[in-house]
């Protein structure tokens, strides 16, 4: 059986507990320091490797500082939990059960030991907050949603009078004794995050009015009041995420920039005064992407992708200066932020992966922290990793190359370049559990994973670089990286492919009508037809800021940028899938250009997965579309 556990594993370790089964892995999401920084709470998953079933029978455990288990929790046998946040004392845990199927929602409490129902849901919640004096806990509601939130989710069936009735997740106040809901904010308003405020009477909040899939990149700064007033702060020209508010409240922090996604967050650390104002950009010269935001009366923390490293550091936001307290090639996770942070700012936790290590959670001191947990010590990969750095256009750009641990002297080998979605995100090192990587490694693939212009880690310029330039300076970056990696590993170069999802479905596309280095390619959920796309997708306020204006006022760059455009020119044989409910890059646009391929009589497969969203979640599915992708990069790039 697998199961996900939400766990409290110790601050400061003592002992190492005994490796899991070498066919299992153990995975930490919602890694939580409790305030007094004696305990962690996590958000578990022990799954088989090398399945296609998902883990969802899930337990909620605590642990103390020897690292064993002193009590799991499982109150709902067919939810996931998410979520795990402590009481200002330490002494209580909330949670949230959500029944993905039935879009319902349960918060519990777990206080001395023993684990009570604080509210059923007809709908979802997320991200419960306890006030500063641990009297009430604020969660974002979704009252009878026709969907789950998020625009990577798949859609609701649009059929009838199209328009009109959107899901509003608002915030929503009860007491720690189970009592009514109390919805706070407009009903007419999306709330994405929040923070309360030092004094417990109101909170900051990103919102937009309207669809919350489409308006976050609109989303304006606003305070809410616990009596439910309303008033806005700031509308800053650019996306916001992790506000926070400073300890003497009258400050709120966030990370800000050029976003194409909800989720992958890089970007500056700007500031705006609570009373409203401008919001100043403290840190426009940093040559990396702060990817998180905790504020502590000792200093304000931000986590930080800066080239192949993640770090841990303060600012001071002020001047935005920076001092770096932990940073390693590695990625972390903690749910509601890269990493949490003790009420004192003085002992961290967090998830860690790499490429060849699977997840562990490392707790102490934010300059040393330590392993706590040993459950992944006999899982391991017959993968290399390493670090690839290039210049190109006068930019500094970096990548990953994975490959086989042992090469066979002489021997060539084919190399697949996968591209990331975004553009706004980067590949980071982590541990590809259940996805295509390690297969390709496994059938005798390299595997290269670029991170081109557009992408966080090397400051927001870089980020902006293929602003209005979709494909060009992207493949541009992509080329030369390939160019670097045949110099230090024996690639084939007549035997490269090329794959992608998102955007990067939209590069494959792209790339195999603009280039003919690659000899097969995969397009994930693409995009063949930008002006076409910005009518059918269901987030189009993404778009503006890349390309300008929207597609009505100026037609030509939407369109000067459609790999359709261009599909004269394609040679490769190329293998395209979507999900028939993808809201963010709907299976017109697949169809579209598996219609082109066929008309220029290119070698082609295009396969719609039924009810799916921009991500393939099925088991079934996935499990066919994993052998699709490999039977498709072996046909066409097998060994010799």
């Amino acid at each position: 059986m697998m199961a996900f556990a939400l766990a409290v594993q110790p601050a400061l370790p003592t002992g190492k507990i005994a490796a899991g089964p070498p066919d299992h892995i153990r995975l930490y999401h919602d890694v939580m320091i409790s305030p007094d920084g004696e305990q962690v709470a996590t958000v578990e998953a022990d799954d088989p490797l090398n399945t296609e079933a998902d883990p969802h029978d899930l337990v909620v455990i605590r642990a103390r500082a020897d690292g064993h288990v002193i009590a799991q929790y499982d109150p709902c046998a067919s939810c996931f939990y998410a979520g795990a946040a402590w009481s200002p004392d330490s002494s209580a845990l909330v949670f949230v059960a959500s029944n993905r199927h039935a879009r319902t929602a349960t918060l519990h409490l777990v206080r001395d030991g023993k684990v009570t129902t604080l509210l059923d849901f007809p709908g979802l919640l997320e991200t419960p907050r306890w006030s500063p004096d641990g009297s009430r806990i604020a969660v974002l509601a979704t009252d009878k949603p026709r969907k789950q939130t998020g625009a990577t989710q798949a859609g609701a069936p649009v059929v009838g009078e199209i328009g009109g009735a959107t899901d509003e997740q608002r915030i929503a106040l009860l007491p720690t004794k189970a009592g009514p809901l109390n919805f706070l904010s407009p009903a007419d308003t999306f709330i994405y995050e929040y923070d309360w405020t030092p004094d417990g009477r109101g909170f900051v909040a990103t919102e937009a009015k309207g669809d919350g899939d489409n308006n976050w990149w609109i989303a304006r700064l606003a305070f809410i009041g616990r009596d439910a007033s309303f008033r806005e702060i700031a509308a800053p020209p650019v996306q916001m995420k992790y506000p926070r508010v400073s300890p003497d409240g009258k400050t709120v922090a966030f990370i800000g920039g050029l976003h194409s996604d909800f989720g992958p967050v890089g970007g500056d650390l700007w500031t705006v005064p609570i009373a409203g104002g401008a919001a100043t950009d403290r840190t426009p010269n940093f040559k990396g992407s702060f990817s998180s935001l905790i504020w502590r009366k000792s200093a304000l923390f931000a986590t930080a992708i800066v080239s192949d490293h993640n770090a841990l550091m303060t600012v001071d936001p002020a001047s935005g200066a920076t001092h770096t307290l932990y940073s390693q090639p590695v990625t972390f996770s903690a749910g509601d932020g890269r990493l949490s942070i003790s009420q004192d700012g003085r002992l961290m936790a967090g998830a860690v992966e790499t490429f060849v290590s699977a997840p562990m959670i490392l707790a102490g001191r934010l300059d040393a922290p330590r392993p706590i947990t040993w459950d992944n010590d006999g899982v391991f990969t017959q993968v290399s990793s390493k670090s690839i750095t290039w210049k190109s256009d006068g930019f500094d750009v970096q990548g990953w190359l994975l490959g086989p641990r042992n090469v066979q002297p002489g021997h060539k080998y084919p190399m697949i370049v996968e591209v990331h979605g975004g553009p706004s995100s980067a590949t980071q090192p982590s541990f590809e559990w259940k996805g295509t990587a390690y297969d390709f490694v496994a059938q005798g693939y390299y595997v290269f994973l670029p991170n081109p212009r557009g992408s966080f880690g090397q400051g927001e310029a870089f980020t902006k670089a293929n602003v209005k330039d979709f494909g060009g300076g992207d493949l541009k970056d992509i080329l030369a990286g390939v160019d670097a990696v045949e110099k230090v590993a024996p690639v084939d170069d007549q035997r490269l492919g090329v794959f992608g999802h998102s955007y990067g479905g939209f590069m494959t596309m792209w790339t195999v009508t603009h280039s003919q280095r690659f000899k097969a390619a995969v397009a994930g959920a693409g995009i063949a037809d930008w002006v076409a796309y910005y009518g059918q997708n269901g987030i189009d306020q993404w778009m503006v800021p890349f390309f300008g204006s929207t597609a009505y006022d100026d037609p030509s760059v939407y369109d000067r940028l459609s790999p359709i455009r261009y599909i004269k020119a394609a040679r490769t044989p190329t293998f395209m899938y979507v999900g028939e409910r993808d809201v963010e890059c709907p299976p017109a646009q697949s169809v579209e250009f598996w219609h082109g391929l066929e008309a220029m009589g290119v070698t082609n497969s295009l396969v719609i997965y039924p009810g799916e969203g921009h991500g393939i979640r099925d088991p079934e599915h996935k499990a066919d579309l994993k052998r699709r992708i490999l039977g498709w990069f072996d046909t066409y790039l097998g060994q010799r």
